[in-house]
């Protein structure tokens, strides 16, 4: 029995390699998988705000792996491993750690130098996160939790709502998600920050 996955609008799928990882055979359908996944999210979600975050430690490359990993780890051999193939989106998978690099280092400046409002701040932040694309799977649930660590730790701000309902479901809600991040890729954040304020 494989696993037998039908994909919403914005979502990459994973290569047949990667679904070889799977940890639990007995997972066939998508409902499945994503009932799974999100006990897991929890899992990483309370780890993640049981206790407070330095910005130093918020924004490391061995953060985002780790969050990632906490995220997925009942679920994929892979989690917190970084891409080994390339998507239709996303840098080069040699690019991966300089790209973290980079964003890491810009997002301190961005703070020190007090150079966007905080909410800016994280959502620029988790806009390049999930443009990098570092893992096989799910970037965009790990960037959202990565901009809501951020805001909300570092920042002193609220945890963002992102539209208070669940953006991987298909309909006119997620499409608000995709085109805002749409407006993103051409350099309009504005939509971005307020969905990310929404609901």
């Amino acid at each position: 029995m494989g696993l037998d996955l039908h994909y919403h609008n914005g979502q990459i799928p994973i290569d047949e390699e990667e679904k070889d990882d799977l940890l639990i055979r007995t997972i066939s359908t998508r409902g499945e998988l994503d009932e799974l996944e999100q006990a897991n999210i929890a899992e990483a979600i309370e780890w993640g705000f049981k206790v407070k975050h330095k910005k130093d430690e918020v924004l490391a490359i061995d953060f985002i792996k780790e969050l990632h990993k906490r995220m997925f780890s009942e679920v994929w051999d892979w989690a917190g491993s970084f891409r080994r193939t390339n998507k239709n989106i996303g840098v080069d998978k040699y690019s991966i750690v300089q790209e973290l690099y980079k964003l890491t280092k810009d997002c301190r400046s961005w703070i020190e130098n007090r150079v966007y409002p905080e909410d800016e701040i994280a959502v620029r932040y988790k806009f390049r996160m999930v443009s990098i694309h570092p893992f096989p799977n799910g970037n965009g649930r790990h960037s959202r939790i990565c901009g809501d660590i951020l805001v909300s730790q570092v920042l002193n701000q609220p945890v963002f709502t992102w539209g208070g309902k669940d953006i991987g479901k298909q309909g006119e809600f997620r499409n608000r998600y995709l085109n805002a991040l749409y407006q993103a890729d051409k350099g309009d954040m504005s939509l971005l920050i307020a969905f990310a304020r929404s609901g």
